[in-house]
Formats: structure tokens, C-alpha cells, sequence
């Protein structure tokens, strides 16, 4: 007899395959490339030889379509666009932050906490502190 459960990503109810009796996500494809979206975020996490390998990939795969984001833009004329808007705000955001820093002198950098963006690559949030009394060499 097949076991029933729900699935994890759309709470569908499925039959478990017998093969794979811990089985935890239905065989619809949307489910599945959640099911593999998630394995491969905590595989980058906490693996990092696997996120080496997928750096590498990745470079090897913009070395050999080298017009690719190119050709993109031009037939997506609506991601361009919120793309630009999107940009806008992240520089109206870091340019109210960066207010209170002078433009010129000696910093002390102290990072506050890393932002995940929609690249594997992580960004720091840093503090710049004005260091007083010393020149630059």
C-alpha cells in the first residue's frame, strides 16, 4: 500500500515513491526545483569546495557566452527598466547613508553584518569611523 503525505512546497498530497521513503516533496517540477534550489543554497553554505566548483562554473560559463547578459538586456526591455528603478533606490539608500561620512581622510572599517544579494557572492555592511590625528603615508 503507498503511503500518502503532503507535500512540503505546495501541501498537494502525494504518494511516496517506496524507493525513497523519505521522501518529502511531491514529483510536480515547480516542487522539485524548490526541492533543489534549497539543497543547493545549504550545499553553498556549508560546503566549500562545492561553492568553489560553482564559482568556477559560473566563470567558465560567462567566458564562453561572453554577450549573454548583453543580448538579454536588449530582448528585456522590462527587466532593464526595474533594473534601473531598483539601482536608483539602492543608490538614493547608500547615498543618505553615506551622508555623515567626509569625502576624503582615514577610515577604521568595522563590519556590521553580511547581506545575502541575489548572487551566491555575499556583500558586508560596514561602518566607517573617521580615524583623527593621523595622515596618510
Amino acid at each position: 500500500m503507498a503511503l500518502n503525505r503532503r507535500c512540503v512546497a505546495c501541501g498537494q498530497c502525494f504518494d511516496v515513491r517506496p524507493q525513497v521513503p523519505d521522501q518529502r516533496y511531491c514529483p510536480s517540477p515547480p516542487c522539485q526545483r524548490e526541492r533543489r534550489k534549497l539543497w543547493q543554497q545549504s550545499r553553498r553554505r556549508t560546503d566549500p569546495d562545492y561553492r568553489d566548483n560553482q564559482l568556477r562554473a559560473q566563470a567558465a560559463w560567462l567566458a564562453r557566452n561572453p554577450d549573454y547578459w548583453k543580448c538579454y538586456r536588449e530582448s528585456h526591455p522590462d527587466y532593464v527598466q526595474r533594473n534601473r528603478q531598483q539601482q536608483r533606490r539602492k543608490a538614493q539608500q547608500q547615498g543618505s547613508m553615506a551622508s555623515d561620512v567626509a569625502a576624503a581622510g582615514l577610515f577604521m572599517m568595522y563590519v556590521i553584518s553580511p547581506i545575502a544579494l541575489a548572487k551566491m557572492d555575499a556583500c558586508l555592511l560596514v561602518k566607517l569611523v573617521p580615524v583623527s590625528g593621523l595622515t596618510r603615508p
